[in-house]
């Protein structure tokens, strides 16, 4: 039968079976024991005021879908009101709404940079980011993870020939697969002293950190020479990204970015969502506060349990190596009650495959330190 099956279908299912060969197919499953796997840190994808918000706008006639893109019928006073907010809160002139931090971060990197400026980008850069640079047209050139050296010195040198373009600037202030920080007042500096902009991409730090969840950009102060982008699927609990800079740039993106104007806006009742998210931020410190006793926690006993160092953020790598054992590993301690999963190649260096527990409210410290007294078994049992 499969020589009936034509060439492209039957080039998938080659590629598949070489892919399963090598461990490396994906399959979807069943979301099943204690979350340390999910980026709802805070919980909100559970809270109560803003289901009530969705409720409360259904019952009122809100509509279900926006209708098209935001420049023809699908813009909404939800949206706008979102805006303002995120822009008051984040310390930013205005801000833009998107349906996914994947949507964003490829619409920042293939309309604001321009033929014959420059982006560095640092090696641990999310997919989104690299898909956004393939796209963009613009030279771009690669950085070790945190290197400030290597960015001083790719952008020294090329500003000695580009005195009129400009430089650019892509990180993470936390990175999703390591949990640990960009060295971002020394990326401003570097900023400062070559005309330089400064891309954030807040992913995994709005609503975490910051004096009201407003990330790691919020220590910094107002810079109009720095962007940045926050989701809000991940410690916001609902979805889409918002987009923070300035009035020039946000009417660009509205203006020339073809993921902005070709895509269909995010449903009003999400954006009503985002603004309660970002109210409770404001309302209830003590979230981010009990949040972050249990990082303290999963980081100590990172160290006293399995002998490694911490992160020191809501991410906690247990780097194993090699892909197999950490395949075994992760299956074992879901076995035990713990949804944990394994990370490897290539969405980490080869080398590096890892167990990435992410803390959140949905766990307790109870079953912190129970996880850990499963992995220490399990650990030791490797082959």
């Amino acid at each position: 039968m499969t020589d009936n099956l034509p060439p492209a279908i039957q080039r998938c299912r080659t590629e598949l079976e070489k892919l399963s060969a090598r461990h490396l197919s994906r399959q979807l499953a069943k979301n099943a024991g204690i979350d340390f796997t999910s980026n709802d840190f805070l919980a909100f994808s559970q809270e109560e005021s803003i289901r009530n918000v969705m409720r409360e706008a259904l019952d009122g006639g809100i509509v279900v879908g926006s209708g098209g893109s935001r420049l023809l019928r699908g813009n909404h006073p939800a949206h706008e009101a979102l805006e303002h907010q995120a822009a008051e809160l984040f310390g930013s002139e205005k801000a833009l709404y998107f349906p996914t931090g994947y949507a964003a971060n490829f619409a920042l990197l293939t309309t604001l940079p321009r033929r014959g400026d420059l982006i560095v980008f640092d090696a641990l850069s999310h997919a989104s980011a690299r898909d956004g640079l393939l796209a963009s047209r613009v030279k771009n050139v690669k950085f070790r993870h945190n290197d400030i050296g290597a960015v001083e010195k790719i952008i020294g040198s090329w500003r000695k020939t580009n005195t009129s373009q400009t430089p650019w600037i892509y990180v993470e202030s936390l990175y999703s697969m390591d949990g640990d920080r960009a060295p971002l007042s020394n990326l401003v500096d570097l900023c400062n002293r070559f005309d330089a902009m400064l891309i954030v991409d807040e992913a995994h730090a709005t609503g975490v950190w910051g004096s009201q969840g407003q990330g790691f950009t919020e220590a910094l102060g107002a810079h109009p020479n720095m962007v940045t982008m926050h989701t809000c699927g991940k410690a916001l609990g609902t979805s889409g990204a918002l987009v923070c800079a300035a009035s020039e740039f946000i009417d660009m993106l509205i203006a020339t970015s073809r993921t902005f104007i070709y895509s269909t806006a995010p449903p009003p009742m999400n954006a009503l969502a985002v603004s309660q998210a970002l109210r409770v931020l404001r309302a209830k410190p003590e979230l981010r506060q009990q949040l972050h006793h249990r990082i303290d926690l999963a980081n100590r006993l990172i160290d006293e349990e399995l002998g490694m160092s911490g992160s020191g953020s809501q991410i906690v790598p247990v780097i194993i190596g090699a892909e197999q054992p950490t395949l075994e590993i992760a299956r074992r301690v879901r076995a035990n009650g713990f949804d944990v999963r394994a990370i490897r190649p290539p969405t980490v260096p080869p080398g590096t495959a890892r167990l990435r527990l992410s803390i959140t409210l949905h766990v307790s410290e109870s079953d912190i330190k129970d996880l850990f007294a499963c992995l220490r078994t399990e650990l030791n049992g490797k082959s």
